[in-house]
């Protein structure tokens, strides 16, 4: 089987519009040796691979900081006598180039190949990561480097940076593709992905399902408004009738993950038979849910988390206590507002858990006072903090 694809920007890569997400299948989250991986944890490994190419996934994606999904991943490679034709890996930035040398000569090492097609700098999040991407004599240079002895193809980035900083790193003209989040929930990067269409870098969209809001255990109120079709069947549609995305990754963990998402490539040539009618139910919820005022300009004149006492993020915090009384999305609003204060610059400012201990409403006030609606947004912050403030969680590759 084959999967439609797309030009994949500048590369010219012929890319499929659904790539194989390889952060979800792997044993740990600690890199350990290959010996201490199960015979059965890693065939899960490869019967997911060999699905993978029976559905025409020709592109994998995984990174160093996955765990041991490169060390299996490069062992099922070897097992299956698959490899597929497009294999991307992530190097997190380093003020040492020499470090970071070290670390992609690891991925090669686990991969087992002798070429990587795309090698993305993992986590372009702060100004700081940029400056060590691009600077002279930094990971953009070790990466050319490989390039001229033709062990990597193409060179781009991940980020889950704001979208000025995302722009400043597509304006470098050094990245050939980026990876980064966008789907129904989420649109902030709109601009940043018409930006890339400009400079024809590649786009693929990092984790619509699960940062898309949990789609895989939807709510009974998002599986309502989204009918016919799945929530997750919606938002890749949603993504993909974007013709400047290219690709969205495919977050599996057990073999039938596939499934929703195939469904929504067959109905894909009929998506405006259904994206106009889901998106108004969508709205027309919000809406009713918000009210119009607070729906158009809830987020407008909000204070930067690094300008707010507490260093709360009160956009962030705010979206959240939207999409729950939009959409009921309790529990990726729990995740999200727990990872908070606890995900350094992958999600970065706090929660609203210092609210009422160290920050008081008066400050809050202060830094609010351009806003429609002061008073109501301390109030949504306070029902965040009853509902969630008890525990914190880290990132999955932290845990």
């Amino acid at each position: 089987m084959d999967l439609p694809y797309r030009r994949f920007g500048r590369t010219n890569l012929k890319m499929p519009v659904l790539s194989l997400g390889g952060m979800r299948f792997q044993k740990s989250w600690d890199e350990l040796k290959f010996s201490e991986i199960s015979q059965k944890e890693q065939k899960k490994v490869e019967k997911i691979l060999n699905l993978a190419n029976e559905f025409g996934f020709n592109h994998i994606e995984t990174a160093k900081h996955y765990g041991t999904s490169e060390i299996q991943l490069g062992m099922g490679f070897k097992s299956t006598k698959r490899i597929p034709k497009i294999i991307q890996t992530k190097i997190p930035p380093n003020r040492d180039p020499k470090f970071f040398e070290e670390e992609l000569l690891k991925s090669f090492e686990k991969l087992q190949v002798k070429k990587i097609d795309l090698l993305a700098i993992h986590g372009i999040n702060t100004p700081e990561h940029l400056h060590q991407a691009v600077r002279e004599g930094g990971c953009v240079d070790i990466l050319r480097k490989f390039q001229k002895e033709n062990l990597i193809g193409y060179i781009g980035f991940s980020t889950h940076g704001e979208s000025s900083l995302i722009e400043q790193a597509i304006l470098t003209d050094l990245f050939d593709y980026v990876n980064l989040h966008w789907y129904f929930i989420n649109q902030t990067n709109t601009k940043v992905i018409d930006l890339a269409h400009k400079y024809d870098l590649g786009v693929f969209i990092i984790s619509p399902t699960d940062k898309g809001g949990h789609l895989h255990t939807p709510s009974a109120k998002i599986l309502d408004l989204c009918r016919p079709l799945h929530p997750i069947v919606f938002n890749d549609l949603f993504c993909l009738s974007n013709n400047n995305v290219h690709t969205i990754s495919v977050g599996i963990a057990k073999e039938r993950d596939f499934d929703l998402h195939l469904e929504a490539l067959s109905l894909l040539p009929e998506s405006k038979k259904y994206l106009p009618k889901i998106l108004k139910n969508l709205k027309k919820e919000s809406i009713n849910s918000l009210g119009l005022e607070w729906y158009q300009s809830w987020d407008k004149n909000l204070p930067h988390w690094e300008n707010t006492p507490g260093g709360i993020n009160i956009p962030v915090l705010l979206w959240l206590s939207n999409l729950i009384d939009s959409f009921d999305l309790k529990e990726f609003a729990k995740s999200r507002y727990q990872l908070l204060g606890n995900g350094s610059h992958w999600f970065p400012g706090n929660n609203a858990n210092l609210l009422d201990v160290d920050v008081s409403e008066s400050q809050l006030l202060t830094v609010l006072e351009k806003h429609i609606k002061p008073k109501k947004v301390i109030r949504r912050l306070r029902s965040l903090k009853d509902k969630f403030g008890k525990k914190s969680i880290k990132r999955l590759s932290e845990n």
